[in-house]
């Protein structure tokens, strides 16, 4: 009699995938143990990750960053690797500039006086926010937890920060107003100005890959023979089996293998263990009722404690936008980092020139000081709107909206570093790339987080295999960055992921060395 060997299906070769498959592989399939397999639906590795190049740099359109090296298996893959050099520059080599120009869409700028202790707050809010400090500061906030009453943690860190902020702008304005009382004049550059730098955002300096994030998925997934992964098999149901059916499983199944994969190229697959991987955005999309062929389905549909804790999490969309400055332009010596300050929505002073879906950018910048290529963030629904936007809308709607920003303000820029941009015609601008991680049916978004009404026990529920006993138990584990209780929306959440849910199976065949 021939023993079957246990068939093991990853369906996705991004982080969780690969690191999932590369560990299962070094430790047992190598040895003769498993059959391994990994499904992806599009054309290359990567999944949300994807190193590329725009304008002669190397840029990255999915994830950017290693959130801090202690600990980081993405950061120590990459020295290993030796993909923190590079003969190249690339994006963020250098982080943001240090001296950043904040200004507003009339072309004025702000000073640094009045835009420190606003990023200054900011900063610390978002600090208490995440649990990196235990105060926020002096005079912020009316009653409860340091005196600045969001102790309960039911709001979300968007009304958290406005309420902080509103509170900051309240003492500042109160102050000067007990100073005007007091000296029978004020400084005409007090509340108004600072207002209008309420909703600044200021990126910190994170760590970037020399060589691109795609680095360490090839050498995650080079260990693999050829054929272990199988690009452009996008599935589009999972067969499976709960503990109370256990016993049909011969039904239509070859080798008894207990879960069967539908492709959307109308083939199949049985498989022992499969593990998902997919975005918490298929996910959620997944489990709404939908003739969409190109879903992924569950037969029988998912235990309503899954369905739920999908539904709460939260999964946002963040597209970037990358912008070639005219090679042969030589009105400046270099584009300066732009914090960008707008008018409310429904102000009545906003410039009409300026398009709705640029109003939440926070900032333009060079990917690195001296670099001809420009970067801005969008998320949300500007961000859902930027994919719909025709590359020459774009040009053309940006090119305006930097002209409103940069066409009387050269000689504050002087003032402020230096940098002095002559002309800001449109020509200066010459090609745009944007992502499209939302509209993405591989994705439908970026990356997941803790919504109002959810929490981290959502994500561990998330994690949960099916089925945890019976006959045959283990048939559909769960990895991903929304997998993973205090990591999600990293890069190291999802190895993270992808290694716990290897070594499920591994000591499920008590394959642990």
């Amino acid at each position: 009699m021939v023993v079957k060997k246990p068939r093991i299906v990853i369906i996705g070769a991004g982080m969780a995938g690969l690191t999932a498959a590369n560990k299962l592989y070094k430790s047992v399939v190598s040895k003769g143990g498993f059959e391994l397999c990994v499904v992806e639906g599009g054309d290359r590795i990567g999944g949300r990750i994807n190193t590329s190049e725009f304008g002669g740099d190397r840029i990255e359109m999915g994830a950017t960053w290693i959130h801090g090296t202690g600990g980081s298996p993405v950061y120590k893959i990459a020295q290993e690797t030796n993909s923190m050099e590079s003969d190249k520059p690339w994006e963020c080599m250098d982080g943001f500039l240090d001296d950043p120009i904040t200004i507003a869409e009339n072309g004025y700028v702000l000073n640094p006086s009045l835009v420190n202790p606003v990023s200054n707050i900011f900063k610390n809010l978002m600090d208490f926010a995440q649990g990196k400090r235990n105060s926020i500061g002096v005079g912020i906030g009316n009653g409860g937890k340091d005196g600045n009453g969001y102790e309960n943690g039911n709001g979300s860190v968007g009304s958290f920060l406005r309420k902080g902020l509103e509170d900051y702008l309240e003492m500042e304005s109160r102050k000067e107003r007990e100073e005007v009382n007091g000296n029978g004049n004020g400084n005409g550059n007090g509340s108004g100005n600072r207002k209008k730098v309420s909703m600044l955002c200021v990126p910190g300096e994170e760590i970037t890959i020399a060589k691109g994030q795609s680095s360490i998925i090839e050498s995650l997934a080079s260990v693999l023979p050829c054929g272990v992964i199988q690009l452009g098999k996008k599935v589009c149901k999972i067969e499976w089996h709960p503990e109370s059916e256990v016993g049909a499983i011969e039904n239509g199944h070859d080798d008894t293998r207990p879960v069967k994969l539908h492709f959307l190229d109308g083939t199949a697959l049985s498989a022992d263990h499969v593990i998902v991987t997919v975005s918490l955005g298929v996910l959620k999309a997944g489990i709404h009722d939908s003739d969409d062929l190109g879903m992924l389905k569950f037969s029988p549909p998912l235990p309503d404690y899954k369905i739920e804790a999908i539904s709460r999490l939260g999964y946002g969309v963040v597209n970037k936008l990358f912008m070639q400055l005219n090679p042969d332009s030589s009105d400046f010596d270099q584009f300066p980092f732009l914090q960008l300050v707008f008018h409310k929505s429904d102000s009545q002073v906003k410039n009409p020139k300026i398009p709705w879906w640029i109003r939440r950018t926070a900032s333009v910048s060079p990917i690195y000081k001296k670099s001809r290529v420009l970067l801005s963030w969008f998320a949300g629904e500007e961000a859902l709107k930027l994919e719909t936007l025709s590359d020459e809308v774009i040009l053309d709607e940006i090119s305006t909206t930097l002209s409103t920003f940069l066409s009387n303000s050269s000689d504050s820029h002087e003032q402020c570093n230096g940098n002095v941009i002559k002309n800001s015609s449109k020509s200066n601008l010459v090609k745009v790339l944007k992502t499209k991680w939302g509209n993405d049916p591989l994705f439908l978004g970026s990356y997941s987080y803790v919504a109002v009404g959810s929490s981290g026990c959502d994500m561990d529920t998330l994690a949960e295999p099916l089925t945890k006993s019976g006959s045959h138990p283990l048939q559909i584990l769960f990895a991903g960055e929304a997998t993973h209780r205090t990591h999600y929306s990293t890069t190291h959440g999802a190895y993270f992921s992808g290694i716990r849910e290897a070594n499920r199976l591994l000591e499920h065949y008590q394959c642990v060395d």
